[in-house]
């Protein structure tokens, strides 16, 4: 089918390829011009803005955050002009948002699929990803090739959106609660004498194995947070999700408070270009320790 793609920031741009290698063409749309260029080289059309998306059969889309979403997505009139009949948002927003856009998207007959997604730039460039989806039976099937050619699994979570935007909150939230835990154990081994590399080999070699602790926790132990797989406001962007689903359905995250207050010291000391493991700074600063 062909497939409008509206966001090519560093995960749009590898995801949008990798549909166009699917064999699916692919008309692209973005705010700055280069990585629209750079996906006409490969193969894609220039989309004429967000309308041009939607004239495709099916629309992908790739935003940073709600905000982005709302104003160029959820308009009515571009979704009542609409030729697409299948909408596939891969952003990490809110669930408030996922019900505000199932809602309208149903209005003018278009199926509405959540599917954020795990993992880095080099993982969506690499088709690689891990697909959180939910959305009504009929409309998943439909998106299901597209999900296919971008990621390694699909993993199923209902057939209401927000269901898949709840998961991938759960899911940022415990990896900014791992990257701060990993922060304090690394600030706590150095000011006692032991290097922090030493102690993330031991770790990821023993007690946490996996991705998460080898990568974040080099990332700390190194001081290494450039260049950024993830920015630092994207992760205060994510707890900020935690913790405003916690309200609504009255669960209590307690850490996500410090987490909200690590990242916003981390931003307040110049950080906002970094990673998003550059909220370790902020344990180090606590503990007196050299920047």
């Amino acid at each position: 089918m062909t497939v409008g793609f509206v966001g090519l920031g560093s995960m749009g741009q590898g995801m949008a390829a990798s549909l166009l290698r699917a064999g699916h063409p692919v008309r692209v749309w973005n705010r700055s011009p280069e990585p629209v260029a750079a996906l006409v080289a490969q193969g894609a059309e220039a989309a004429d803005g967000p309308a041009g998306a939607f004239a495709a059969e099916a629309v992908v889309s790739m935003l940073a955050n709600d905000d982005a979403v709302e104003r160029l997505l959820l308009d009515p009139a571009l979704l009542a002009g609409a030729r697409a009949t299948l909408h596939v948002n891969m952003a990490t927003v809110s669930v408030a948002l996922a019900e505000r856009a199932e809602a309208l998207h149903a209005e003018h007959g278009i199926g509405y699929v959540a599917a954020p997604v795990l993992g880095r730039p080099p993982v969506a460039a690499a088709g690689e990803l891990n697909i959180l989806a939910a959305g009504a039976p009929e409309a998943l099937a439909r998106a299901e090739p597209l999900l296919a050619a971008m990621g390694r699994r699909t993993w199923h979570f209902g057939e209401s959106p927000r269901q898949a935007n709840t998961a991938k909150i759960s899911a940022n939230f415990l990896l900014a609660c791992a990257i701060e835990s990993m922060a304090e154990a690394c600030s706590l081994a150095e000011a006692n004498g032991v290097r922090p590399t030493d102690l993330v080999e031991m770790l990821t070699g023993t007690l946490f194995p996996g991705p998460v602790y080898s990568g974040y926790g080099a990332m700390v132990a190194e001081r290494r947070y450039e260049p950024a797989g993830f920015k630092l406001p994207l992760g205060l962007k994510d707890v900020d999700l935690a913790l405003t689903a916690g309200a609504a359905a009255r669960v209590p995250l307690p850490f996500g408070s410090v987490l909200r207050d690590a990242f916003l010291d981390a931003l307040a000391h110049g950080d906002g270009e970094k990673d998003w493991a550059a909220v370790a700074a902020v344990a180090r600063r606590r503990a007196g320790l050299p920047a």
